[in-house]
C-alpha cells in the first residue's frame, strides 16, 4: 500500500451503536437524578396559610435560633408546668412544625414533658436550603436550645425522630448524645431505601444525601424505643428492623404497628408503653 492510501474505514456495527445511544441515555438520566435529588429527598408542603402559623390552643411559644453556620431557624416550644422530661421532635418529610402542633401538645400532656419541634432550614419560616450536613447542624442547634432552656445537659435531652427525622435524630445522638432515642418508621440508610426505589441507578454510588443511620447509632449506647408499620410502603418494615440491630444498646425496646403503613395511626397502647419506657430511665 503506497502513502497515499489509507485503510478502509471500520464501519461501527448497527449494535454498537445503539449500545452508544443507550449509554449516553443512562448517564443523561443519572445526570438528571443527581440534579433532582434536594428536590426528591426533601419534599415540602406548598403555600400555608398565615392562620396555619397562629399560636393555637396548644398554647405553644414562638422561638427563633440559630444553627452554627449562622441560619436562622424556626421552632415551637410546648412548655410543660412540672416536666418530668425535655423532648425534642425531628418531624417527619412534606410536612412543617404547622402540622404537628396537636400531637406535640399530645407528646406534652399524656409524657410530662416539655417539648421542642424545629423546622429544618428550607422548610417552615426557617431559612436556607435543606441537605444534610446542614440539617444535621439544625437539629444539634436545636438540642442546644432545649438544653440551655430547660437548664440541663444536652445528652439529658430525649431526642424523638419520624421518617427522615429518625435520621436526624439518631444523628443529633452520634454527636451529642441523649438520653433517650425514640424513632418511628425510620431508616438503616436513606441511600438504601433510594436504592429499593430507584433498583435501575447506580444510588450508592451517585447520592449525596446518605443519613447512614445504622452506622451512626452505633456510637449511640443509650436506651432506643423503636416503631415501625408492617405495611410501610415508604420505608420498608426491614429497614427499620436493620437499624434496630445496629443499636449495640441492650436497652431497646421494638414495637410492631401491625397493619399500618408510613403515615397511618400509632396505637394508644404505644403512649403507655413510651410513657413506661421512659420512666424507667436512669435520672
Amino acid at each position: 500500500m503506497s502513502e497515499n492510501e489509507t485503510a478502509p474505514t471500520r464501519k461501527r456495527s448497527p449494535l454498537w451503536r445503539l449500545v452508544r445511544i443507550l449509554a449516553s441515555v443512562y448517564i443523561g438520566l443519572c445526570l438528571v437524578m443527581m440534579a433532582l435529588e434536594s428536590w426528591l429527598v426533601y419534599p415540602r408542603p406548598g403555600n400555608q396559610s398565615p392562620d396555619d402559623w397562629k399560636i393555637s390552643q396548644a398554647d405553644q411559644t414562638d422561638v427563633t435560633f440559630l444553627a452554627e453556620d449562622g441560619t436562622t431557624l424556626h421552632g415551637w416550644f410546648f412548655a410543660h408546668n412540672e416536666p418530668e422530661y425535655a423532648i425534642l421532635y425531628c418531624h417527619g418529610n412534606g410536612e412543617n412544625i404547622s402540622h404537628n402542633a396537636g400531637y406535640l401538645s399530645l407528646l406534652r400532656n399524656r409524657l410530662k414533658a416539655s417539648v421542642f419541634i424545629f423546622d429544618y432550614r428550607g422548610y417552615g419560616n426557617s431559612e436556607g436550603s435543606p441537605h444534610e450536613r446542614g440539617i444535621i447542624l439544625d437539629g444539634i442547634a436545636a438540642q442546644n436550645w432545649l438544653a440551655e432552656k430547660m437548664q440541663i445537659k444536652t445528652d439529658e435531652v430525649v431526642i424523638m425522630g419520624r421518617s427522615i427525622g429518625g435520621g436526624v435524630a439518631v444523628a443529633i445522638a452520634e454527636k451529642q448524645g441523649a438520653r433517650a432515642l425514640v424513632l418511628q418508621n425510620t431508616f438503616a440508610a436513606m441511600w438504601e431505601v433510594a436504592a429499593e426505589k430507584y433498583p435501575w441507578l447506580p444510588v450508592k454510588w451517585i447520592m449525596r444525601n446518605r443519613y447512614p443511620s445504622a452506622q451512626r447509632i452505633q456510637t449511640y449506647p443509650g436506651p432506643l424505643i423503636q416503631i415501625h408499620g408492617t405495611e410501610d410502603r415508604i420505608v420498608a418494615y426491614s429497614q427499620g428492623k436493620k437499624l434496630f440491630a445496629a443499636a449495640p444498646t441492650q436497652n431497646k425496646l421494638w414495637i410492631e404497628n401491625k397493619g399500618q403503613g408510613h403515615n397511618g395511626p400509632l396505637p394508644n397502647s404505644y403512649f403507655q408503653t413510651l410513657t413506661e419506657f421512659l420512666a424507667q430511665l436512669p435520672d
